[in-house]
C-alpha cells in the first residue's frame, strides 16, 4: 500500500522573506516545500535582499522571486492576485518590523500588502534578538496577530546571530514545514477547545525541599503550540518547568498535584463542558508527603518519608464524563518491555475510561529532543518513532483531528 501524498501535495503556497540574518533558512524551506509537491510562488522584501540573493530562489524554484508592489511585469494588483491564488501564506523568516506592520495593517510593501489581501491561513517564523522577542511591544504584536487568526511557528530558544542565546532564534525549516503541512491537515481542530497539561508536580517536603520527577514537559508544549497552529484554543496547564509559553496558548502554571488539579478542573468546567480535549501529557507525582515540614529539615541521621497517594487526576475526569465530549488522551511511561508496556497502557484505557493512551519507555523519552511511542487504543496498537517530539504531538494531533471530526 502506498503512503498517501503529504498535505501539501499540490498546494499554492507563497513564501515571503523578511529581513532577517535566517533569511538563507528560507532557501531550505523551500526546497522542503517544493520536494513535498508544493506550488510555491517567492517573495523578497527590500530587507531582504541585503542577506540572500533572488538567483538562490530562482535556481531552487525554477522562476525569479517577486518583490516589488508595482512590478511592471504583472499587470493588475499583484498582492491581490498572489493572496487570491494562495492556499497558505507563510513568512519566514518574519522580523520583529514585519511582525509591527502586520499587527498595524500596514500595505506599503508586497508582503504587508498580500497579508491583508489573504482570506487563506496565515502562518509566520518570527526571527530576531530575543530582547527585541520580549519587548512588550512585539509581544503587544503577537497578541494582536494572534487574535487575528495568524498561526506562529516558533521562535526556539537558542544561539542567535551575535553568539548570544535566548527565545527569538527562528524555527529550524523541518518544523515550519511541519507547521505549514498541520494547517491543511488538522482542520478539525479549528475552534476546538483543547486543555493540555505538561511537566512534572512539585510536592514539598519542606520550605527547601520537593519530591519531583524528570519530565521536561517538552512534548506537551510542542502539542499545545502545534495544536495553536492548527486552529485549536489551547490552555496550557504547565508544572515547573523553564519553558517558553507558545504563542497564543493561555498558560496556567502550577507546583503540585493538588494545584493542577484546581487548575484542571477551572479549565474543563465542573460538567465538562469548556473543553473538546483534555490532552494529559503531565507526569503528576502519585505519591506527596503526608505533611510538609513547616522549617528545613535538618540532617541527624536516616529519615522516614509519610507518604499518601495524589488523586488520579484523569481518572476522576474518565468518571464524570458522560457523553463523547471532551476527548481523553492519557500517556503511560514505563520501564517495562513493550508487550508489558502496551497491556499497561490498555489497562490504564479501561480504567480510567479515556479514549487513548500514549505508551512510552522512559529511557526513550526523558531528557531527550525525541521520543518513540505508541498510540494504544481499545484494540489497536499504532507504533511510531523514534521521532523529534514536535512530529510526535503532529502524530497525536492527526489522530485527535480525525476523532474529533467523528
Amino acid at each position: 500500500m502506498s503512503e498517501p501524498p503529504p498535505p501539501v501535495s499540490g498546494r499554492r503556497i507563497t513564501l515571503c522573506v523578511t529581513g532577517s540574518i535566517a533569511a538563507y533558512k528560507a532557501a531550505a524551506l523551500l526546497r522542503l516545500l517544493r520536494k513535498a509537491g508544493a506550488s510555491v510562488e517567492v517573495v523578497l522584501s527590500r530587507a531582504a535582499l541585503e542577506f540572500v540573493g533572488p538567483a538562490t530562489f530562482q535556481g531552487l524554484n525554477g522562476k525569479p522571486p517577486l518583490s516589488d508592489l508595482f512590478d511592471r511585469a504583472h499587470g493588475g494588483e499583484l498582492h491581490v492576485e498572489l493572496a487570491r491564488n494562495s492556499d497558505a501564506l507563510v513568512i519566514a523568516p518574519a522580523s520583529a518590523d514585519c511582525l509591527s506592520r502586520l499587527a498595524a495593517g500596514r500595505a506599503d510593501d508586497l508582503i504587508a500588502a498580500i497579508a491583508l489581501s489573504a482570506h487563506c491561513p496565515v502562518l509566520v517564523a518570527p526571527a530576531m534578538h530575543p530582547n527585541m522577542w520580549s519587548h512588550p511591544a512585539t509581544q503587544r504584536n503577537v497578541s494582536t496577530l494572534t487574535a487575528d487568526g495568524v498561526r506562529f511557528a516558533g521562535p526556539v530558544d537558542g544561539e542567535v546571530a551575535s553568539g548570544e542565546r535566548g527565545l527569538g532564534r527562528m524555527a529550524e525549516p523541518e518544523q515550519i514545514a511541519l507547521a505549514i503541512s498541520g494547517l491543511f491537515s488538522g482542520g478539525a481542530l479549528s475552534g476546538q477547545r483543547l486543555v493540555i497539561t505538561a511537566g512534572p508536580t512539585l510536592e514539598a517536603l519542606d520550605p527547601v525541599r520537593s519530591l519531583t520527577n524528570r519530565s521536561s514537559g517538552k512534548l506537551g508544549f510542542a502539542l499545545a503550540e502545534r495544536a495553536r497552529s492548527r486552529g485549536a484554543e489551547v490552555t496550557l496547564i504547565a508544572g515547573p518547568v523553564a519553558l517558553p509559553t507558545p504563542p497564543g496558548v493561555r498558560r496556567v502554571d502550577v507546583e503540585s498535584a493538588l494545584s493542577l488539579k484546581q487548575a484542571l478542573w477551572e479549565a474543563l468546567g465542573a460538567d465538562l463542558s469548556r473543553a473538546d480535549a483534555l490532552i494529559m501529557a503531565a507526569a503528576v507525582a502519585d505519591y506527596r508527603p503526608r505533611a510538609a515540614s513547616e522549617s528545613k529539615l535538618k540532617r541527624s541521621g536516616p529519615l522516614t518519608l509519610e507518604l499518601e497517594p495524589n488523586p488520579d487526576l484523569l481518572a476522576e475526569v474518565g468518571a464524570r464524563r458522560t457523553g463523547a465530549r471532551p476527548v481523553l488522551v492519557g500517556f503511560a511511561l514505563e520501564t517495562d518491555s513493550d508487550e508489558r508496556l502496551i497491556a499497561s497502557a490498555r489497562e490504564k484505557l479501561t480504567k480510567k475510561r479515556v479514549d487513548l493512551v500514549v505508551a512510552n519507555h522512559a529511557a526513550e523519552s526523558i531528557g531527550r529532543d525525541d521520543i518513540r511511542l505508541t498510540l494504544v487504543g481499545p484494540d489497536t496498537a499504532a507504533p511510531f518513532g523514534p521521532a523529534p517530539k514536535a512530529q510526535a504531538a503532529e502524530r497525536l494531533l492527526d489522530w485527535l483531528s480525525e476523532r474529533l471530526a467523528e
